[in-house]
């Protein structure tokens, strides 16, 4: 692990995996996750020549919390992270709740990334003409009206929820969890992410579930390639269509069949997307 201390003086915490002269790939976690949280199968970074950066968002892992952020604030931290790492251009990679984070820095620093990739992102909470939680399950449901009365009502409800065990999942969901390698490093990302509490956790929710971006998507003028499963009930296809619709520059993938958790074995493909050239 390497600590990158921030001009307020957080401290952020990073991880680097595969090829250290590969292509860079920073890549931003799902919530509640922490730097921990990548593709399973670390030969893949290898195989593809990718040097892929991870890191922990305030409050998750060893970062400094950093109460009342919003989702444009982690383009900041990635802007950071990137000149302690000498990285000039990079392709950005999010996932689930990780996704607006990526969308965020692409917004405020389009002239750093080469290409963009989101695997089941959330929209905005004040998505025009989007019904938010149509189709969500009832945790997340139970997120989202917690997060519209603020972070103190986040916290009590996170803190009902539990933090010893990620929480309940459709059975979809279960399945690919089940899987040895993906179980394995989605259970040591999670526990680290909540070691030190809560905080994290609680302002992700309250960011993503309950206030604006702080930035508009449209706006995003990178290349961006989107995915979705169609039976997602964690984040409902319908966002990524949204967001397909929004970003001049992004195609969308939708996969029928697949969950949230389908974004795994869509990982391969859009990591060697990310670092293709042209």
């Amino acid at each position: 692990m390497r600590e990158v201390i921030t001009e307020d003086r957080r401290t952020l915490a990073v991880e680097e995996w595969g090829d250290p002269a590969g292509t860079p790939v920073v890549y931003l976690h799902g919530s509640p996750m922490s730097r921990l949280a990548r593709y399973p199968d670390e030969s893949l970074f290898h195989r593809l020549g990718i040097r892929l950066v991870t890191f922990d968002r305030p409050g998750f892992g060893c970062s400094t919390p950093r109460p009342g952020r919003r989702v444009v604030d982690a383009a900041e931290d990635v802007a950071a992270i990137a000149d302690v790492l000498g990285l000039d251009r990079f392709a950005v990679f999010g996932v689930s709740g990780g996704g607006p984070h990526a969308l965020a820095f692409a917004a405020r620093f389009p002239e750093r990334v080469t290409r963009l990739g989101a695997l089941a992102s959330l929209a905005p909470r004040d998505a025009a003409g989007l019904d938010w939680t149509a189709g969500m399950n009832d945790g997340n449901r139970r997120s989202a009206a917690a997060a519209l009365a603020g972070r103190e009502a986040v916290g009590a409800h996170l803190a009902g929820v539990g933090s010893t065990e990620p929480p309940p999942l459709p059975e979809i969901e279960r399945a690919v969890l089940s899987r040895p390698d993906i179980g394995a490093m989605i259970g040591a990302a999670f526990q680290e992410a909540v070691r030190p509490g809560l905080d994290g956790w609680v302002d992700d929710v309250t960011a993503l579930f309950g206030t604006p971006w702080g930035f508009d998507p449209a706006h995003i003028t990178t290349p961006v390639r989107l995915w979705h499963g169609g039976l997602d009930t964690l984040v409902p296809p319908a966002h990524g269509e949204w967001l397909a619709a929004r970003i001049p520059t992004a195609t969308l993938i939708r996969q029928p069949d697949a969950g949230h958790g389908g974004h795994f074995d869509a990982t391969p493909e859009m990591l060697a997307w990310l670092v293709a050239e042209g």
